[in-house]
């Protein structure tokens, strides 16, 4: 079982940043491919960047060049740097730690954490 807590969302306004932090409890961290998704008030939840067990990163295209996702094996952490932040960035950011498992995979959510970016 791993438990996934966030931490570093809040308030900013546009053009700001944020960092948002996860950790883990539990063991083999580093074999998990780590998620950030969010959903925005009335929306999907969203994939919007992805770190694989091996460091590959992917992103959706409205955060690249302006998020970087990343973590530390060492830590059981996952982060994303969030830059150049806009209003529409505005969601519930989650943390998501995925990997196989047999014919299938597991899949642990954290709680969220809201960021708000005001114009």
């Amino acid at each position: 079982q791993v438990q996934l807590v966030e931490s570093g969302g809040g308030l900013v306004q546009a053009g700001g940043s944020l960092r948002l932090s996860c950790t883990a409890s539990g063991s083999l961290f580093s074999a998990y491919a780590m998620n950030w998704y969010r959903q925005a008030a009335g929306k999907q939840r969203e994939l919007v960047a992805t770190i694989s067990s091996g460091g590959t990163t992917n992103y959706v295209d409205s955060v690249k060049g302006r998020f970087t996702i990343s973590r530390d094996n060492a830590k059981n952490t996952v982060y994303l740097q969030m830059n150049s932040l806009k209003p529409e960035d505005t969601a519930v950011y989650y943390c998501n730690g995925r990997r196989p498992s047999g014919a299938g995979r597991l899949d642990y959510w954290g709680q969220g954490t809201q960021v708000t970016v005001s114009s």
